[in-house]
């Protein structure tokens, strides 16, 4: 039980120590959930610590992802006027960005001449974890290498995605939650946050929705192509 405690402890206060700092400097590259990432793993390699024994204390923290998710519903609410009337674009946003996605990730991985696997592996890559790992042992794929998948698209999408919506000059809130939510999920929406409650909202809205859609287009998309 120390140990569980003390790993609960060090995870939190390196996430809070990297929040100020990305606070001083916002880079992107400092997001606190990637920085504190990196340095969690790089520490579990070089003290040999096995991932088991992290996880006598990261369950715990594992299991606030629930209740986190469900604290979304609050700028979802606040925000009910603006999702009402933009109802039909957020919908044709989600479907048009989930099967782009897909028909990207096959033609990529197809000239590169990879494997059908690795394929149905990464389809998923744009849904929750939970729901993309389950996605992914249905239709064939790998669902551990699916977990990578998803860790990346979240990465980049938090990442990179501010400097795409600068250069491609991407102002409005509906473009930046339907995109960021449905392509980089959980990762990407707390990058969304630093733009207004707005972003945040319709962010949260399109990673559930692209949940349930890829859900269901991702095992019609295998059907059809394979």
């Amino acid at each position: 039980m120390l140990k569980a405690i003390i790993f609960i402890i060090s995870t939190v206060v390196l996430f809070l120590l990297f929040n100020q700092l990305h606070k001083k400097y916002p880079y992107p590259f400092l997001l606190p959930i990637l920085t504190t990432t990196i340095v969690i793993i790089a520490a579990l390699l070089l003290l040999n610590i096995p991932f088991s024994d992290y996880m006598e204390g990261g369950k715990y923290i594992q299991h606030l992802l629930g209740p986190a998710v469900v604290g979304l519903a609050y700028p979802l609410y606040n925000q009910k006027q603006l999702i009402m009337k933009f109802k039909y674009t957020i919908l044709s946003g989600i479907f048009i960005a989930m099967f782009s996605g897909l028909i990207s990730v096959y033609v990529i991985l197809k000239l590169f001449k990879l494997d059908d696997s690795y394929i149905l592996t990464a389809l998923p890559k744009s849904l929750t974890t939970p729901i993309a790992m389950q996605v992914s042992e249905t239709i064939g794929g790998i669902p551990p290498l699916t977990a990578v998948f998803v860790m990346i698209a979240g990465f980049t999408g938090a990442l990179f995605g501010s400097v795409i919506y600068k250069v491609g000059k991407v102002h409005s809130p509906i473009s930046r939650g339907i995109s960021m939510g449905s392509a980089s999920h959980g990762v990407g929406i707390t990058k969304l946050k630093e733009y207004g409650e707005e972003d945040l909202s319709i962010g949260s809205l399109s990673m559930g929705l692209s949940a349930v859609i890829g859900a269901i287009l991702c095992p019609i998309f295998v059907f059809i192509f394979f």
